[in-house]
């Protein structure tokens, strides 16, 4: 990743979690994306999630910048989250990670193209590995 996608991310990721309806709204935009998706959060403690969710946050972006124990921790949640754990399906991914850029949309100042790609590129590809993780779990 070029040093100025890897700028523009880290600028508005710090700045979407200095806001303090951000992790709030993200999970409002993500409840609203599918019943499934509500289903799976039914019984949880929203702001106890929201911590969860920040902590993930980092993780992926550690483990974008090389740290092997943000990939380490990023195959640990493949594994909870996989059908051996919590069985989400690969399509929930998606809907996660378009509710986190409706959300960084609705809280960045001045928002540009260029700041979703920056996001995208941080994130797809640790997506994708999450993802291969439900499929594997399926074809065993």
């Amino acid at each position: 990743m070029d040093e100025k996608t890897l700028e523009i991310y880290n600028d508005s990721f710090e700045y979407c979690l200095s806001k303090e309806g951000f992790l709030p709204r993200f999970y409002e935009l993500f409840m609203e994306s599918s019943a499934e998706v509500r289903e799976k959060f039914i019984n949880t403690d929203i702001k106890r999630q929201a911590r969860i969710l920040k902590k993930s946050l980092y993780i992926l972006t550690m483990a974008s910048v090389g740290t092997e124990e943000a990939r380490n921790e990023l195959i640990r949640l493949g594994k909870t989250h996989g059908q051996q754990g919590m069985k989400i399906p690969d399509y929930m991914y998606d809907l996660w990670l378009d509710s986190l850029l409706r959300t960084v949309r609705e809280f960045q100042t001045e928002w540009k193209p260029e700041i979703e790609k920056s996001w995208r590129a941080m994130l797809d590809p640790h997506i994708e590995m999450l993802k291969s993780f439900v499929r594997q779990d399926a074809t065993k």
